[in-house]
C-alpha cells in the first residue's frame, strides 16, 4: 500500500507524518519499521496486517469519560514512531513485520464485518501499538464506521504532523494521548522524540473539541518530580481546561527499563496534587487496592461512576451523560 506524506528526494523519500520527517534510502524502513523506501516510492507495510484484535471494555484503553461500561473492537498492528526505553506493548510496537510472526491480514471489508458482527459493540479502538503508524489503514477503516455510525476512538502517543491529524480528526470520536513526562530531557533521552509536538497535538484535539482523556505513566527517577508533574498538570487545566480527563498509571518493569514499580505513595500524592486543578483524576494500573477509580461530579460531589476492575455502575448519570442529581455534564454518553 503507498503511504501518504511524503515527498522524495532523489532515490530517498522523506517521510511526513510525524514529526521525526525521516529520510529513507531506498529499501531501508523508517524508525517506525513499518514505513519503507520501496523504489522511490513509501510503502504502509502493515496496511491491512492485524497483530492484536479483542473485544475491550472501553475504560481499558483507558477512557473513563466516553460511553462508560460500553465494550469496542480493539485492534493493533506493529511498529511505532517512539522508541520508549520502558515500552510496555514492546513485543508488538517495538519490531516491524518480518520480526512478527503471527499478523493476521484483515481488509477493510472483513474488519468492518467483525464491527458489525459484535452486539452492542461501540464500534472500533485503534490502540495497542502506535495507531499513527497505519495512518491510511486507520483512516480507511474509520470512515467506513463513521459512516455506518459507530464510535472511533485512538489510543495515541500524539507524536504525529499536523495534516495527517486534521485529515483524521472527522472520523474520530475519542482520543486517549499518552502524556508520558512534561521535559524536553525526558522525551529525548527515554524516547528519542520530543515533547513539543505532542502538546501541538493535545492543542488541535482542545480546538477541535474532541474528547479528549490523557494517560501519564509515572516512572520513580525519571519522571517523578512534584515540581515536573505539576508543571504538567498547569500546563492540562490552563489550556486545555480543568475538565481534562487525566489517568496516572502506574509503571513497572518492561522492555529495558528495570528499576522497580511505582509506590502507591507517589501515585496518591501526584492524585491530590492533581485533584486541586482539574475535577477528574484517576489511579490506573493499580488493581482494586487505591482510591482514584469513580467518577466524582465535579460540581455536586456525588459519586456517579463506581468502579471495581472493569465492571462499572453508571447508575448516578442519565442518558446524556449528565449527573443525576444535579444536571452537571459528566461523560459522553450519547
Amino acid at each position: 500500500m503507498q503511504a501518504s506524506f511524503y515527498t522524495k528526494e532523489n532515490d530517498k523519500v522523506r517521510c511526513l507524518l510525524c514529526p521525526h520527517h525521516c529520510l529513507i534510502n531506498d529499501g531501508h524502513l523508517g524508525i517506525c519499521r513499518v514505513r519503507r523506501n520501496d523504489g522511490g516510492r513509501l510503502v504502509a507495510e502493515t496496511y491491512g496486517e492485524i497483530a492484536a484484535i479483542y473485544l475491550d471494555p472501553i475504560e481499558k484503553k483507558p477512557l473513563y469519560h466516553f460511553y462508560p461500561g460500553s465494550n469496542i473492537l480493539s485492534i493493533g498492528s506493529v511498529g511505532c514512531n517512539m522508541q520508549c526505553t520502558f515500552c510496555q506493548n514492546c513485543d508488538i510496537s517495538q519490531v516491524g513485520i518480518r520480526e512478527y510472526g503471527w499478523l493476521k491480514k484483515y481488509t477493510v471489508d472483513q474488519l468492518i464485518n467483525e464491527v458489525r458482527s459484535i452486539k452492542g459493540n461501540l464500534g472500533i479502538a485503534f490502540t495497542y501499538n502506535e495507531p499513527t503508524v497505519f495512518f491510511e489503514y486507520m483512516l480507511d477503516v474509520a470512515k467506513e464506521t463513521n459512516s455506518l455510525g459507530y464510535k472511533n476512538v485512538m489510543i495515541t502517543n500524539g507524536y504525529i504532523e499536523e495534516g495527517p491529524l486534521l485529515k483524521l480528526l472527522p472520523f474520530i470520536d475519542a482520543f486517549n494521548v499518552d502524556l508520558k513526562a512534561f521535559t524536553e530531557d525526558f522525551y529525548h533521552k527515554q524516547t528519542r522524540s520530543h515533547l513539543e509536538p505532542v502538546k501541538q497535538t493535545l492543542l488541535h484535539l482542545q480546538k477541535a473539541q474532541k474528547h479528549t482523556e490523557i494517560t501519564n505513566l509515572i516512572i520513580p527517577g525519571l519522571n517523578d518530580s512534584v515540581r515536573e508533574f505539576s508543571s504538567m498538570v498547569d500546563w492540562i487545566c490552563n489550556e486545555l481546561g480543568r475538565s481534562t480527563v487525566l489517568h496516572l498509571s502506574r509503571y513497572f518493569p518492561r522492555h529495558q527499563l528495570t528499576r522497580p514499580a511505582t509506590p502507591d505513595s507517589t501515585l496518591l500524592h501526584f492524585f491530590e496534587i492533581a485533584q486541586l486543578k482539574l475535577d477528574y483524576v484517576y489511579i490506573g494500573n493499580v488493581g482494586n487496592q487505591l482510591q482514584g477509580h469513580d467518577t466524582i461530579c465535579a460540581k455536586c460531589k456525588s459519586v456517579v461512576i463506581r468502579r471495581s476492575g472493569y465492571n462499572v455502575d453508571a447508575s448516578g448519570i442519565n442518558t446524556n451523560g449528565a449527573c443525576n442529581k444535579c444536571g452537571c455534564p459528566v461523560v459522553v454518553n450519547a
